[in-house]
């Protein structure tokens, strides 16, 4: 890594830690931006009730099993990878690789970002119909890797999902 990438990725995890804070900041410098738009955003009504349905959890919190690799932190651009994380995963096996936000509250208790023993809780109570596998992204993305994530990683992850039949998804950013 260069050393003008290595400031870049300082700077950012000082900016993470300093909007997380001061949210009204992280408000303000974000709409320096333009947000990703589509012409067309299907909404699509569920067709059998919730406690029929399949779900998978999807988060952009850096979550991966602790014998997965790590989200790649030095590329200060981000990592436009998915992880993989079985529905019967113990907490335990689970970390967070993302220099970018302050997961500490998340660290003592993974439900609040990921609530896979929740969601599992609810398909015991029969609350869902099922909990099929989720994924993890990193949240902090940036071009050209915004090109990888639109064009390979978000359709090989739909299609994981229809492949599990999915219903629906709880997507929980961080």
């Amino acid at each position: 890594m260069s050393l003008g990438d290595a400031l870049k990725q300082r700077f950012y995890q000082v900016i993470g830690r300093l909007y997380t804070r001061f949210p009204a900041l992280a408000r303000g410098w974000g709409r320096r931006f333009e947000a990703l738009s589509f012409e067309y955003v299907p909404f699509v009504r569920l067709e059998k009730p919730l406690r029929e349905c399949r779900l998978a959890l999807v988060t952009t919190g850096g979550v991966h099993l602790r014998e997965q690799t790590p989200f790649d932190m030095r590329d200060p651009r981000g990592d436009a990878s998915l992880r993989v994380i079985p529905a019967t995963t113990d907490h335990e096996r689970l970390s967070i690789t993302h220099d970018y936000y302050d997961h500490s509250d998340a660290e003592r208790d993974l439900n609040i970002l990921f609530p896979l023993e929740l969601f599992r809780d609810l398909a015991r109570k029969r609350k869902i119909g099922a909990l099929a596998t989720c994924y993890s992204f990193m949240g902090h993305i940036e071009p050209p890797h915004v090109e990888t994530l639109l064009k390979t990683t978000a359709p090989q992850v739909a299609g994981m999902l229809r492949q599990e039949r999915v219903d629906a998804v709880l997507l929980t950013p961080a």
